[in-house]
């Protein structure tokens, strides 16, 4: 990915896999868990088997996306991809206790408990980290812009969000988020599995 003059490139997957050490065998061995093939776990994760190889093999690092299509594929959170399992689900979340951890340019910490449907997520967007990558996945996606500004492209509309603005919107809706100023953008990030209902649906009369 170019970036702007007088942009610093982002991080190397060579810098970022330092952030992720585990994450490369530990998928290898969910997909094995899992009982499924390389080439069925890659069909049902919409990515390349080559492509999932190499995530597997460490040569290349998965984005916060793919981390959440994964999850999803291996019926697992992403905190357990990323090795942060706790004894048990606390209500309360420290911030201290929460390190950052970084995936294709984004860093991002946890700020919702482990092992739960809903992933709640300390975000920084930098400045042309993955604007261009177009998301589709199962799910409701809430963002709330903490400072800076946010790009968010929802279909073919596309919002520019300030402070304090939030968007709540059903994941399988094609779409791209990328900061809109050159120091980044922070956000807060809600991910969960389920579908809003459908409000033009009836019940049986």
């Amino acid at each position: 990915m170019s970036h702007p003059s007088g942009q610093p490139p982002g991080p190397s997957a060579d810098e970022a896999a330092d952030d992720l050490p585990d994450v490369a065998p530990r998928l290898r061995a969910l997909r094995r868990r899992r009982g499924l093939t390389l080439e069925a776990a890659a069909q049902r994760a919409g990515l390349s088997p080559a492509h999932l190889s190499r995530l597997e093999t460490g040569n290349r690092q998965p984005s916060l996306p793919m981390l959440l299509t994964l999850a999803r594929t291996y019926g697992t959170t992403v905190s357990e991809l990323l090795g942060e399992q706790a004894p048990e689900r606390d209500a309360i979340i420290r911030g201290g206790r929460m390190g950052p951890a970084e995936a294709d340019g984004w860093t991002y910490r946890q700020a919702g408990g482990r092992g739960r449907a809903m992933q709640a997520l300390r975000v920084h967007v930098p400045y042309g980290a993955q604007g261009d990558l177009v998301r589709v996945h199962p799910g409701e996606e809430w963002l709330h812009v903490l400072e800076g500004r946010l790009r968010l492209g929802l279909g073919d509309t596309v919002h520019e969000l300030e402070p304090g603005d939030s968007a709540h919107f059903d994941s399988l809706t094609p779409h791209r988020i990328a900061a809109a100023t050159h120091e980044g953008a922070e956000l807060l990030f809600v991910h969960t599995l389920l579908q809003s209902p459908d409000p033009h649906a009836h019940p049986h009369a």
